[in-house]
């Protein structure tokens, strides 16, 4: 199994290989099963499958700001069905069509929804479990499989990729001039979701919404009192997922490109992994974020590749 990753040639860095993914590859396949199921708040997850009556299931989740229609979810959720496995990908609280009802929404470390997730699928029957994890999605599952919680023995491997895995250091990094057109963008994004919410919960303050110009200021002011913790700070160091890798009992893999522009040094702590008996961490060059594109007959990106040989082995 190889862990280096080479580009196509016109994908000369770690901008173009994140963005052109994102903007240009288009998953043409099978499309999902949507299943909703109520949260023990009374909110609501939206769950989309694809079956073929398999014992085995991989369950993905997705990024900030994403869902299950992106082309990254869409990939390795084809990969892997063509590889003989169930899956399902979830999308969080307020990232499918439709607004979730309760105050919070989805953050980093909400891995109580994850697990609800997890639960629900393995009450179907299902003999074993995988876990795929992007960016956010990674650290939520990184997160879930280190902390100290009562988890289900069914779950057998995960792989994540593009993590950051210390969340404050990576929001420095994303907010940095170089970076700032991924920064604004979930900006932008995360704000019309505030006021899309505020016109049915009329608690939620939008008065100061507009002089929000960061990442770290929009998760002082919502991100962080709307899921318990007192500010922004307080949030990223009890949710990132640094802080909880070495505890991880089941084997994992976490891919993080060199060259990935989310990514700050600390999310890539090779030395504090490197005698690990179940993590392995592995650091290609080139890939950018949640990328790895690659060009071939069947479609297939590296990642996807990487997820399906190391599930399959």
């Amino acid at each position: 199994m190889s862990y280096i990753y080479k580009p196509p040639f016109f994908l000369i860095n770690g901008h173009v290989e994140t963005i052109y993914p994102a903007l240009f590859r288009n998953i043409n396949f099978r499309p999902y099963q949507r299943e909703r199921i109520i949260t023990d708040d009374d909110d609501f997850l939206d769950l989309d499958w694809l079956t073929q009556n398999s014992s085995d299931l991989v369950i993905i989740s997705h990024g900030l700001e994403g869902n299950t229609h992106r082309a990254y979810v869409r990939g390795m959720a084809r990969a892997l069905f063509l590889s003989g496995f169930d899956v399902l990908a979830w999308n969080y609280r307020g990232c499918s069509e439709e607004m979730n009802r309760q105050l919070r929404f989805y953050h980093s470390g909400a891995t109580d929804d994850l697990d609800l997730v997890i639960r629900h699928a393995l009450n179907k029957g299902y003999r074993s479990l995988r876990l795929v994890g992007f960016s956010l999605g990674g650290n939520l599952t990184l997160k879930y499989l280190g902390e100290k919680r009562e988890r289900p023995a069914a779950i057998r491997q995960a792989i994540v990729f593009s993590v950051p895995l210390d969340l404050y250091t990576s929001c420095i990094t994303i907010s940095q001039p170089r970076n700032r057109i991924y920064a604004l963008k979930f900006l932008i994004s995360l704000k019309e979701k505030i006021r899309r919410k505020a016109r049915f919960r009329k608690e939620l303050d939008v008065k100061y919404l507009s002089r929000i110009k960061t990442l770290q200021e929009f998760d002082d002011r919502y991100t962080a009192p709307l899921h318990g913790f007192k500010n922004a700070r307080e949030y990223y160091e009890s949710c990132s997922s640094l802080h909880f890798v070495e505890s991880i009992e089941v084997p994992t893999r976490i891919i993080n490109a060199r060259n990935d522009p989310f990514l700050s040094e600390a999310c890539f702590p090779v030395n504090k992994l490197r005698e690990h008996p179940h993590v392995r961490f592995f650091s290609p060059d080139r890939g950018g974020h949640v990328g790895f594109a690659q060009f071939n007959s069947n479609g297939v990106y590296w990642s996807e590749l990487q997820a399906v040989e190391f599930f399959s082995a």
